[in-house]
């Protein structure tokens, strides 16, 4: 109940705090295209393209998290180039009133951005549950490697089965680093469920002479 809690409420914060600085900075960057000669509709719907594309490629990101797949390069570059946008435009547009007035001027959108990636990681840390699929010839569900049968939370199942991914990828393995902060888990629990994928599975016991004839 306490975490559920802790998420609503971040959750309502960041969505207030996001909402408020969406409408000063569209204000800037509104002001800045009427400054350089558009007018009309067109200014008023140039903002959203680059407020659009941050959300677009948020989503294919977290799309791609969610699923445990890589991320692809365009959504990172588009949303790079939309972060640049809205922070560049903003600054542009108090610089007229010196580097105080730019800061100013700024802190909106950097709040927007900001507050963004944070909902979108509360959001990537629900990691839904995986659906094993039945072998051929059972009827049961699949059953864990000999090596791994300690893994069964689905979070550990994931880091797993990402990191098995890379092995066979052409770049290196992901690092522990890396799928301790995307899954939210402490880094050596990462090193322990990547130690118990590498090891052998353990060899059965022989069975005793005693029944053979």
């Amino acid at each position: 109940m306490t975490d559920r809690l802790i998420r609503v409420t971040t959750a309502l914060a960041v969505v207030a705090v996001a909402a408020v600085a969406a409408l000063i900075s569209y204000a800037h960057m509104l002001d800045l295209v009427r400054s350089y000669g558009e007018a009309g509709v067109t200014a008023r719907l140039v903002p959203f393209t680059v407020d659009g594309l941050i959300w677009a490629a948020s989503m294919v990101i977290l799309d791609a998290s969610r699923r445990a797949l890589p991320v692809p390069a365009l959504a990172g570059w588009s949303l790079a180039a939309g972060v640049c946008a809205t922070v560049g435009a903003n600054v542009a547009h108090g610089a007229a009133h010196g580097p105080i007035g730019a800061l100013v001027s700024a802190w909106p959108a950097l709040a927007l951005v900001g507050s963004f990636e944070l909902l979108m990681t509360l959001t990537r840390r629900q990691v839904p549950r995986p659906v094993t699929a039945p072998r051929p010839g059972r009827t049961g569900p699949e059953q864990p490697d000999p090596g791994c049968a300690s893994l069964v939370q689905p979070v550990e199942q994931a880091v797993l089965a990402e990191y098995r991914a890379s092995l066979h990828g052409p770049g290196r393995p992901v690092s522990q680093r890396y799928l301790a902060e995307k899954y939210g888990i402490d880094r050596r629990k990462v090193k322990q469920i990547i130690t118990v994928a590498e090891s052998p599975p353990r060899p059965e016991p022989a069975s005793g002479r005693g029944g053979e004839r």
